[in-house]
């Protein structure tokens, strides 16, 4: 066993550096269109400042929609558009485009949780004071909501380390991919139980950083 583990790290530690990848990618994407769009989804909700009901109704329901896909049809279906994209539909690169489209609407949703617990006499003394909108958001909401942001940050990363295991499956690469290919394929259990316990230890540190960083950054 301990000479197929040592014959398995090449595999391991680019099927590592490949689910990194797609996780990066996606979180990124993540941080870059859900967090304003969870900001926006926030603003225009009602008793908000910028109370919009037609514009709240519709990007709830595009968020709803995208949130509804099983991962695994949501990967196919955008097969399309990942090789219009990439150029192809295999490999980390692939698997970032489907896995970024869910994480944008999956963040955007902690993001609006997330505000609406910042308390509402905070952002009328704020009104109060002549704070424009950008000012409350980027110093008001985001600076009471940071430690609640990033544990939904935290939170969307361990989700969607799982969803890159997944999309290993499919071609995507990865960890994922390296437990089908030899823990199911090849019957070599010891294999598919290390590289478990190699994701099991990623979400340890995913959480355990996360939850450091958020109570470092709760000021009450």
């Amino acid at each position: 066993m301990l000479d197929a583990l040592i014959d398995l790290l090449p595999d391991l530690a680019a099927a590592l550096g490949q689910t990194l990848t797609m996780l990066g990618i996606g979180v990124s994407a993540a941080v870059l269109f859900g967090g304003p769009l969870g900001i926006l989804l926030f603003l225009v909700g009602d008793g908000q400042s910028l109370q919009n009901r037609p514009l709240a109704l519709l990007l709830g329901w595009t968020v709803n929609t995208i949130r509804s896909f099983p991962f695994i049809i949501l990967l196919v279906a955008l097969v399309p558009l990942t090789r219009l994209i990439v150029g192809s539909s295999i490999g980390p690169l692939a698997a970032s485009v489907p896995l970024s489209i869910a994480a944008v609407p999956y963040f955007a949703r902690l993001v609006e949780q997330t505000l609406r617990d910042v308390p509402r006499g905070v952002i009328e003394a704020a009104q109060a004071m002549g704070a424009s909108e950008l000012q409350i958001v980027t110093r008001v909401l985001l600076v009471e909501a940071r430690s609640g942001l990033v544990l939904a940050l935290t939170v969307l990363a361990i989700s969607f380390l799982s969803y890159s295991a997944v999309a290993g499956v499919v071609g995507g690469g990865g960890i994922g991919d390296l437990a089908i290919r030899y823990g199911y394929y090849r019957f070599e259990t010891d294999i598919m139980v290390f590289t478990v316990a190699v994701l099991v230890a990623l979400v340890q540190v995913i959480q355990l950083t996360g939850t450091r960083v958020a109570r470092r950054l709760d000021k009450r």
